[in-house]
């Protein structure tokens, strides 16, 4: 304690792989200045327990980028520190023994080729050659990945520990954190004392305050006690977890590490013996205030619970298990889990307070990663790779309740392995956010999806009058002909969508202007209600947000993104010193949009209705107060309907009774998504993302000249693409991440498809090389075959923007 400095740049809680990693990152980028605290001693909490796997290929891109970061970080940090992380590179089987395992095997060999990760398909022959006495009667294919391995937690968190050291980093353990102090919503301290672990009311006499504007909260499964400290709430969740190892056997050393999803089991070698470890489906929460209170907590074995994963290692290695083997360890130990099994990484309400943490399992295998981004994003303000489906600010207020938190991390534990098709919903903690027009959603009996807590309509119920065919392969699943119907409806008369969930953002005070400006692409000085749509950009010009802003006053704005997107956006603008109310809870949102809107709105409002296109004015709608604003995400005339959401039900009501007889038809997020397609529309976080910039997704529109000129030239853009068609009905659609080929040689991924009713079309959108020109020819990987499409011309739909821009009042 003595030792202790009374200032430092940065300090890290937490001494596991998390903490370690970061603080080494951080020194490497010249942050030296850090300290790192531990209350026990290093990795005692829950990296020591760790089964130490490293699978390389994940579902999204940057899970995947940063796992082969780490993968090649751990081999060169015996080189870098003269301690081995205990690194074995001995290459992973992903086994499938359905037929449903060995199409998400094919889509994942499609998904690894764009990553450019080294795998390769295998047939139950081929994978039995990989690893000799595996039972492969009921394999139907494995996916090689020749990259992967396992390696020692507690040595890998020494390794990174001493490399930190090396470079400059304080560590200090039995040092325990008794406060963050926080002035003005920001860090300005920490208060530390010396283990053991006193209550946190005392502070006692040997209390040390460390001065610092940022701390890094890297405390594994005691993350949520330590952000409560700053008056942040993390969603952090203990689950027990197990595995076990069985007594020497002789396994060979070069023993490829084996995961059977189909039969939640996985298992590697382990001195000579076998680890086997699974994912029980009736998880239990280490219910707990103090959790790694004490050094290496471990649970009392629980056998009957591990059954399942047990006897599916024993059929998968009869020459090395059987029922009666000897067990040389049992570990039973907390990990910490979030609410939808992904990490929580970033910087929190309280501005300087970070989290690395909810590594869920699988974090040791990216904990390289972690480290690279975490130490990018707070010395450079944002990290290279695309991190928003891991950024702590995914979620809103709502998962500040524990037992929300609970319920959908024990949700996405017991379903860990299971197949994620796209668009399949899960139903934990549901339904909790609802627009006021919910109960009318309900009682047409639609169908809901889910996002950031809200309750989205998919579909309506279809009429049944032409039952059409689903799309071929995963697109098929979750389908429905209703989204068909909406479509043509809202081309033919009109479709009222309900988006409340938009996050709606206002932003006012001195300056407000000049603040949007200094984040946004576009230009905002223009007339009391414009509406403009704009990208935030971040220092390389990369995409931080895709949003409209429309000026209500001189200086107050109110800015809509997307549903999930309003605290990060939030916090992004509030980084500029802009002062940001949320009021999407304040608001209800419904987009009357389609040929016949005008007659409807027309028909329901004394007020002027024609206004132009980009334009926003205060009517009234029946009995109800609106804001109109002539913006369309589907390519059809109409209108954005905004009230006070006491107004929200009968609004709603209101606009069904007048638009029913003109042939409108309520429609849902699926059939918005076919029309944005149609039309060009991006979506921030598939087809732009903070790695992109304006110019590549074809945005240059939306970009002031003095910014544009600011940004780097693009070497690809992002193109569309319009599937071949097939000659029975059922058309291939792709769903985001399959791979594309120019000329036989990988050049891109999907960003994101569907099909489009309008123009009867399968489409797809590719970032291509530049030069690539419209009628040129790609091949596509969907359905387990290669399919050709054409690089179009956009939009598809209404490429005038006649429709769009219509005046019917003079019709």
């Amino acid at each position: 304690m003595s030792q202790l400095p009374t200032d430092a740049q940065v300090v890290v809680i937490g001494g596991g792989v998390a903490g370690c990693s970061v603080a080494y990152h951080l020194a490497r980028l010249g942050w030296t200045d850090v300290i790192l605290v531990e209350q026990h001693e290093l990795t005692e909490g829950t990296t020591w327990h760790s089964a130490g796997f490293v699978g390389q290929l994940r579902s999204t891109v940057t899970q995947t980028r940063m796992i082969m970061y780490s993968a090649g970080l751990y081999p060169e940090l015996r080189e870098l520190t003269g301690l081995d992380p205990g690194w074995h590179g001995v290459g992973g089987l992903r086994l499938a023994t359905t037929p449903e395992r060995q199409e998400e095997l094919v889509r994942q060999a499609g998904a690894a080729e764009t990553y450019g990760l080294d795998m390769e398909l295998l047939d139950a022959a081929r994978t039995l050659e990989r690893l000799p006495g595996l039972e492969v009667a009921d394999v139907l294919g494995s996916l090689w990945l020749p990259g992967d391995g396992w390696l020692d937690p507690a040595r890998l968190g020494q390794a990174l520990a001493e490399g930190a050291r090396r470079l400059g980093v304080r560590i200090f353990t039995g040092v325990e954190v008794t406060g963050v102090d926080v002035e003005a919503g920001r860090v300005r301290a920490v208060r530390l004392r010396k283990s053991p672990r006193k209550s946190l009311e005392e502070t006692g006499d040997d209390e040390h305050v460390v001065s610092t504007e940022t701390v890094v909260d890297a405390a594994g499964a005691a993350a949520g006690v330590v952000g409560r400290l700053a008056g942040v709430d993390v969603p952090i969740v203990p689950i027990k977890h197990q595995y076990v190892v069985t007594a020497e056997a002789g396994v060979p050393a070069e023993t490829p590490t084996v995961r059977d999803p189909d039969n939640i089991v996985y298992f590697r070698e382990d001195g000579g013996g076998i680890l086997v470890g699974g994912y029980i489906r009736t998880p239990q929460v280490w219910d707990t205030e103090r959790p790694l209170a004490e050094p290496r907590t471990l649970f009392a074995p629980d056998m009957p619970k591990f059954r399942e994963s047990w006897e599916a290692a024993v059929h998968r290695l009869p020459g090395h298990l059987t029922p009666d083997t000897e067990l040389r360890k049992v570990v039973h130990g907390p990990e910490a889990f979030t609410p939808d099994g992904e990490f929580l990484l970033g910087e929190t309400a309280v501005a300087g307070f970070w989290v690395a943490a909810g590594f869920c399992v699988h974090g040791l295998a990216a904990a390289g990663g972690v480290g690279k981004v975490m130490a990018e994003w707070i010395t450079d303000g944002s990290p290279e790779y695309d991190v928003f489906g891991m950024d702590v600010r995914r979620f809103g207020g709502h998962a500040r309740s524990a037992r929300w938190a609970r319920a959908r991390a024990l949700d996405s534990y017991s379903k860990y392995y299971d197949i994620v098709y796209p668009g399949e919903e899960r139903t934990a903690a549901r339904p909790l956010r609802r627009s006021p027009a919910w109960v009318r959603h309900t009682a047409l009996n639609a169908s809901f999806g889910e996002k950031a807590g809200w309750e989205r309509v998919n579909w309506f119920p279809p009429t049944g009058q032409d039952p059409g065919s689903a799309p071929r392969g995963w697109a098929g699943r979750v389908w429905s002909p209703a989204i068909r119907e909406e479509c043509q409806a809202t081309e033919r008369a009109a479709g009222l969508f309900d988006q409340t969930s938009f996050a709606k953002l206002e932003i006012s005070g001195k300056d407000a202007l000049a603040g949007l400006e200094r984040v946004c692409g576009n230009g905002l000085d223009r007339p009391v209600g414009s509406v403009v749509y704009t990208q935030l950009l971040n220092e390389r010009g990369g995409i931080e947000a895709d949003v409209t802003v429309t000026r209500l006053d001189d200086e107050r704005f109110r800015l809509v993104t997307g549903t999930a997107f309003g605290v990060h956006d939030a916090a992004l603008l509030r980084r500029h010193g802009l002062e940001v109310t949320d009021v999407t809870s304040a608001l209800a949102c419904y987009c009357l949009w389609g040929p016949q809107a005008y007659a409807i709105l027309n028909e329901l409002s004394d007020d002027d209705l024609t206004f132009g296109y980009m334009r926003a004015r205060q009517i009234s709608v029946g009995h109800v107060p609106v804001l109109a604003q002539r913006v369309t995400f589907v390519g059809e005339f109409g209108w954005e309907l905004y009230c006070p959401a006491e107004f929200g039900l009968t609004l709603w009501d209101t606009l069904m009774e007048a638009g029913l007889p003109y042939g409108m038809r309520p429609a849902g997020y699926r059939a918005l998504d076919s029309l944005r397609l149609e039309k060009g529309y991006r979506v921030w976080g598939l087809d732009i993302t903070p790695e992109t910039t304006p110019l590549e997704a074809g945005l240059g529109f939306a970009v002031r000249s003095e910014r544009r000129a600011a940004l780097a030239e693009p070497t690809r853009t992002l193109r569309c693409l319009v599937l071949d068609e097939r000659h029975d009905d059922r058309p291939d659609v792709c769903l985001g991440g399959e791979p594309v080929r120019l000329d036989g040689r990988p050049v891109s991924r999907i960003t994101s498809g569907g099909y489009g009713y309008r123009v009867g079309r399968s489409i797809a959108y590719a970032y291509l090389p530049v030069g690539v020109a419209d009628g040129d020819r790609v091949q596509i990987a969907v359905n387990g075959g290669w399919t050709g499409a054409r690089v179009a011309a956009e939009p598809l739909y209404d490429p005038a923007g006649e429709r769009v821009r219509a005046r019917p009042w003079d019709a």
